[in-house]
């Protein structure tokens, strides 16, 4: 299946059918690539909370509570949920652990390639953190890069998906004691099959045309 393919089979899942799972097997290939995603200059800023039974499950629907309650079932009938988190710092022990991770695997020919790397690295951050002063904006545009690639990932799958921000950030955070780890939820996805009761299945794909989208020069 080539990409416009898969684009297309993609959607937005309303409702998920609770009696089928994901294989381990599939699961484990979508951590793998969700692991495996591009940040700039290898940030990662990024961390990932994972849900498959019930008990997780249901820590994570406390976010969808109030006006943000329609999003409990499709968090409670899937058959796994992932909470995408965004750091709330990148300290010196942070990137200096990447740096290390880095060096493990080999991308440095030599100590001055390492220590030009994570200058180059406290260089952009610094610039994010003093100059542009957006630093956290930045870091959440890296989660969403790797949102981008789990959506993806799971339609190459045949997995439904459905990306959620209609959540109470606050009130997930605090559940999943996650500003203790200089972390706050940035969104959350929902992974499964779609029930065949599920409405948005059966529309058809609506997108703005080439010609109002692009400017080839």
């Amino acid at each position: 299946m080539n990409p416009v393919s898969f684009a297309n089979a993609r959607y937005t899942t309303k409702v998920f059918d609770p009696a089928r799972k994901i294989s381990p097997e599939q699961f484990s290939q979508l951590v793998e690539s969700l692991r495996l995603t591009p940040s700039s200059v290898n940030s990662q800023p990024w961390s990932f909370v994972v849900a498959s039974d019930e008990a997780g499950k249901r820590r994570i629907a406390s976010g969808a509570s109030g006006a943000a309650s329609y999003n409990a079932p499709k968090i409670m009938d899937a058959s796994h949920v992932i909470v995408l988190c965004t750091r709330t710092q990148l300290d010196a022990s942070y990137l200096n652990a990447i740096l290390e991770k880095e060096q493990e695997d080999g991308r440095y020919a030599d100590e001055q390639a390492r220590l030009q790397g994570g200058k180059i690295r406290a260089g952009y951050i610094h610039q994010h953190l003093f100059q542009s002063k957006d630093l956290q904006q930045w870091m959440e545009k890296q989660t969403y890069i790797a949102l981008g690639c789990l959506l993806s990932h799971a339609a190459m799958l045949g997995i439904d998906a459905t990306p959620m921000e209609g959540i109470n950030f606050a009130a997930l955070d605090k559940e999943l004691g996650l500003n203790e780890q200089h972390l706050t939820s940035t969104v959350v996805v929902a992974l499964g099959y779609r029930s065949d009761s599920d409405f948005n299945a059966k529309l058809p794909k609506s997108r703005l045309s080439r010609e109002q989208l692009f400017n080839f020069i």
